[in-house]
């Protein structure tokens, strides 16, 4: 019966895991289409409209969204970061190879979980499949490089630099605040909508203390509320719930899509198609899932 039970939940878990990705490959499209809004501005909106989503599902039960101190820590270092990191480095350098860096946080989750959370063991398998999804990933971006036209080996400028390293930042920021949920002391999913409401308030304080102040148009206004409710806050509850129900590793190699489904989307709205590259990426990504997946759930 136990078995059972936990069988259900690991495959709960993996179907959240799924729509958190889904609703991430829009992430870097969005991030690129606001790249001219400044990044403590842009993570503070997209995370207060992303609380939002918490207030139907709180049912009027606002004791759900309280948590510990070290908790609230975690949760607003992890969002407030991950997010101010990441839009600055898109406006610091180049897309595609920004969205490369970024996507090392799946891999991370997978070899940094020993360290976090020391009952779970780190196994050569877990390692095959993590450097054959980093290498889809890889795969994946790189084709997009060359069917936009960019070099995926930009020359270097101080200002490139600089985003490349925020970004490398932003991705052990978001594994690091993935693994730490799990050590933390447990809270019900709900309470995120009131991490994203903190992060958020810490992000527009930030915004009116360093960065100039915009006029924003109806369309960034659109599009804040798309980042809000998908990438920046519906995802954050799926993404939750699925660390809640299965294992770390499992989730971070199926995280692996991400990059694929985001440079997809990224090639879309340059007006670019899908090449057979990407199909092989696609596949190396897939299996990688499929091995992780597996191996985890039996560990």
């Amino acid at each position: 019966m136990q078995y059972t039970s936990q069988t259900h939940a690991h495959k709960q878990g993996i179907l959240f895991a799924l729509t958190a990705v889904l609703l991430w490959a829009s992430l870097a499209t969005l991030g690129v289409r606001l790249r001219h809004v400044p990044p403590f501005l842009l993570t503070g909106l997209g995370l207060l409209v992303g609380a939002l989503v918490a207030i139907p599902m709180s049912r009027g039960k606002w004791q759900a969204w309280r948590v510990a101190p070290i908790t609230l820590l975690v949760g607003v270092v992890g969002l407030f970061g991950y997010h101010a990191l990441l839009f600055a480095a898109f406006q610091l350098a180049p897309a595609i190879q920004v969205n490369l860096i970024n996507y090392l946080w799946p891999l991370l989750i997978v070899v940094l979980a020993p360290l976090y959370l020391p009952n779970l063991p780190l196994r050569m398998v877990h390692i095959a499949a993590a450097l054959l999804g980093f290498a889809g990933a890889v795969l994946a971006l790189v084709d997009g490089a060359m069917a936009t036209g960019v070099s995926l080996v930009a020359s270097l400028s101080g200002s490139t630099l600089l985003g490349y390293a925020l970004a490398a930042i932003a991705a052990w920021f978001w594994a690091s605040y993935s693994l730490l949920s799990r050590r933390v002391p447990t809270y019900e999913t709900v309470a995120v909508g009131g991490l994203c409401l903190c992060a958020g308030l810490l992000s527009l304080c930030c915004h009116w203390l360093f960065e100039p102040r915009v006029t924003l148009s109806l369309q960034d206004w659109l599009l804040i509320a798309l980042l809000g409710l998908g990438p920046l806050g519906g995802a954050f509850f799926v993404w939750d719930a699925a660390l809640k129900r299965t294992d770390p590793r499992t989730v971070g190699l199926l995280a692996f899509l991400t990059p694929l489904l985001s440079t997809t989307l990224l090639l879309f709205n340059n007006g670019q198609m899908p090449s057979v590259l990407l199909a092989l990426a696609t596949a190396m990504i897939m299996g990688a899932a499929i091995v992780g997946t597996r191996t985890s759930s039996k560990s």
